[in-house]
């Protein structure tokens, strides 16, 4: 067989696109939306690192290099609708706290990063990673989905500025006479109107009307170029390994791999929860998904930028219909492409895709209804973890705090076999954790 047909063959079967009840083009869309709704990291990664004195064209072609390779991995290899690229939390320790911090010079700190990916690769051959994921219970599981669902979308509000900061209530209401936060309400409106009435493509809609709203207002200007030439030369390749190797980093190497484990494990189970990927309380070729992390992170490292890790914002893919890896597929050629249309991705300002994250965190919140709500011992560990998201802004330490919940309580009603070893090994983890952060 020839032609378009024979293509679609061959997708369909790799892909398993008629068992996903999905086709290519639900799967561009998908893609597409994904991308959208984090497309800003191609800007803002690079605003964060050059502070340590990285080139930022280099780590405009580090960032889209290492999320265009760990994002095919995830599709060709794991074959799930998850984008990863360099993550917000990991870039922030990486500047703040690992350059500017301790003083450690960002070619050393690239050397770290590659050894911490050496140790994601490891550990997840092993299938360490493997038996956490699946041994977290369902409760906790489904409630991470909401817990993301509620961390997005205060992330949209946010962005939207229709959260803000208050002194005396910690947040408040944001100014409705500001345009941006006109062109937001506008945008969640239209999305909301567009999704209730079962527009395909919606979200993807909602972000493009959003934008042309903004641009009509003038709170936001269509780009002044289209394309610009990736310049990788100032970060490829500049690791330090031999100053990676003193001893004194070994903390932060860990440090690197246990933000990025328990960030990455929380964001896999909310969307694959919300997916309806979760078969008996585990997640199928997890193993596969998890090195796809690792990969990009080795590739991350010799490129130029920090730790690649799963995005929160593959829920908005999957909200608009993404359901296997082509649609990790079309996100990875679209970040090699933003090497070149930069210009166009930086135009794209946040209040534009915050509609996306608000009503997305409302489509995770469905979550919830698998919860065993009558049983406290279940209730009350589901709703910690739902809570702390937000209010901490991580996932990783919602869960962790979900985690202890679960065990304490359990224990308190002597349900001893309802705590699993990898449980109890992980509240040991995560209270050694959460006292390390405190008093560092």
């Amino acid at each position: 067989m020839t032609g378009p047909n024979a293509s679609n063959g061959f997708l369909d079967q790799y892909f398993s696109l008629l068992e996903n009840q999905t086709t290519i083009r639900q799967e561009f869309i998908g893609g597409l939306t994904t991308f959208m709704t984090m497309a800003y990291i191609v800007v803002v990664n690079p605003q964060i690192l050059s502070q340590t004195g990285m080139p930022a064209e280099g780590v405009v072609f580090a960032t889209c290099m290492s999320a265009a390779v760990a994002t095919l991995v995830m599709g060709l290899y794991a074959n799930y609708p998850i984008a990863l690229a360099p993550g917000m939390s990991l870039n922030a320790y990486f500047t703040y706290s690992v350059c500017l911090g301790m003083h450690i010079p960002w070619q050393t700190a690239l050397g770290v990063i590659f050894f911490s990916g050496v140790l994601f690769i490891l550990v997840t051959v092993t299938k360490v990673r493997e038996q956490i994921v699946n041994g977290i219970p369902d409760c906790l599981k489904h409630s991470t989905a909401a817990g993301i669902g509620m961390f997005i979308a205060f992330v949209g509000l946010r962005n939207a500025k229709l959260v803000v900061a208050n002194p005396a209530t910690f947040v408040g209401l944001g100014n409705f006479s500001d345009r941006e936060v006109q062109v937001a309400c506008f945008g969640i409106l239209l999305t909301l109107v567009l999704m209730v009435r079962k527009v395909n493509g919606s979200i993807l809609i909602g972000i493009a009307g959003t934008m042309l709203v903004a641009v009509l207002r003038g709170v936001a200007h269509a780009p002044s170029s289209w394309v610009s030439l990736p310049h990788p030369s100032g970060t490829l390749l500049q690791l330090d390994l031999r100053g990676a190797m003193h001893l004194g980093l070994l903390e932060i190497i860990f440090a690197f791999l246990f933000v990025d484990l328990f960030d990455n494990i929380g964001t896999l189970m909310g969307v694959c929860a919300q997916a309806g990927f979760v078969i008996d309380g585990k997640i199928p070729r997890v193993g596969r998904v998890l090195m796809a992390d690792g990969v990009g992170t080795l590739v991350g490292s010799l490129t130029g930028t920090s730790t690649v890790t799963s995005y929160i914002e593959s829920a908005a893919g999957v909200a608009a219909g993404a359901r296997t890896g082509l649609s990790s597929v079309f996100v990875a050629g679209l970040f090699l492409l933003a090497m070149f249309f930069s210009p166009l991705a930086a135009a794209i300002p946040g209040f534009a895709t915050a509609p996306a994250l608000v009503l997305v965190g409302g489509l995770m919140m469905q979550s919830v209804s698998h919860i065993d709500w009558p049983d406290f011992s279940e209730a009350f560990p589901a709703f910690v973890t739902v809570l702390a998201m937000p209010l901490t802004f991580s996932i990783a330490t919602g869960l962790s705090f979900g985690v202890i919940t679960y065990t304490l309580v359990k224990v308190a009603a002597g349900k001893f076999r309802d705590v699993s070893v990898v449980i109890w090994i992980l509240t040991v983890v995560f209270i050694l954790r959460d006292v390390y952060l405190a008093i560092g």
